[in-house]
Parts: structure tokens; sequence; C-alpha cells
């Protein structure tokens, strides 16, 4: 019987919504804390790819598509565009390319972050899953990403084994994934 080929690297994207980064009017902060907490709580090696585009559902929605369809990701983070304003349409990206969303996610961001300030009733964090790429969405503050990433993470892991992604495992010290135990 032949050797078992060894398992792939993890894709990981960050994909930076904002019109004025974009246009380099504005520097990414996001993006790069997105990274930086991943590579922090990883205890794998991973491929990661950073991507910056504007506002609105259509660029967004071809971004994410692109990434998970022709890129192959597992994982995307998105920052940015998750809130009222009349350009934020990350949402309306996301759910125009996913396959089904995954409204816990959210749903936990919101009340990790509502802990620290009260306008985090405004953001509209969601997640979802396209083919075997699983997408959240987050604000774009730094500190925010943080505290929602914190809120979900440790559930990420076993949602990309369901899914067919590649696996992925995270230092226990910062967060101990979750993987129910079989038998």
């Amino acid at each position: 019987m032949p050797p078992e080929p060894a398992p792939r690297l993890p894709r990981i994207a960050v994909l930076t919504v904002s019109d004025r980064a974009s246009t380099g009017a504005y520097a990414d902060l996001g993006g790069p804390a997105a990274e930086d907490w991943l590579r922090a709580t990883l205890s794998c090696p991973a491929t990661y790819h950073r991507q910056i585009v504007p506002d609105g559902a259509t660029p967004v929605a071809g971004a994410l598509a692109a990434l998970a369809d022709d890129w192959g990701a597992d994982l995307v983070l998105v920052t940015g565009g998750t809130g009222p304003a009349p350009r934020d349409r990350t949402p309306e990206g996301l759910a125009a390319v996913i396959d089904f969303a995954l409204p816990g996610f959210g749903e936990a961001m919101r009340a990790a972050s509502l802990a620290e300030v009260p306008t985090a009733i405004l953001s509209r964090q969601s997640a979802g899953v396209r083919g075997r790429t699983l997408i959240l969405t987050l604000p774009g503050k730094p500190a925010a990403i943080a505290t929602c990433l914190a809120a979900v993470f440790a559930a990420v892991p076993y949602c990309l084994e369901l899914i067919g992604a590649a696996r992925i495992d995270t230092d226990p010290k910062r967060c101990a994934a979750f993987r129910p135990k079989i038998g």
C-alpha cells in the first residue's frame, strides 16, 4: 500500500474591505491585525494571502468567490464593511456567494463585543460556507477583531473539518479548539 500523501497546508485569506485602504489613502490596520491574531493562535503552518477591496457588495462578492474557488482558501477572514453606513455592504456580498449561513458566529461575536461597547449591536458580523471554505466577517478595528475571533475561534477548526477543508490546530494556551470526542 502506498504511503498516504502529506496533508496540504491550510490556505487562509484575509480580505480587508475599505474604500480608503483600497486606494492607499488609509493604512490597512484590520488585515494585519487579523493575520497577526491567526499567526499567534495557530500551532500549525499555513499559507496566508492578504487582499484589499473597496466597500460594496459587488467587490466583496467577487473577491470571496475568487478566494474560495480559484485560490482554494479553507478559511477567509473579512475585516470591515459590517456596520450600518451606506457603503458597508460586506454582509450582502457574503450572502451573494455562500452556500449557507452560520448565524451562530455573528451572534457570538456581537455578544462578546457588546460586553465592551454598546455600539456592538450596530455591527453585522456573519459567517457562511462556500464549498469547502469557511468565511467569517469581522469589524475593521484591530481590538474588535481580536474580541470577535476570541469569541468564536474555538469552533473554527472543527467547522473546517466538517466542511472538508484543511485541518488547522491551535495553541491551547491561546485558544483551545473544541473537537467532539468520537465513540
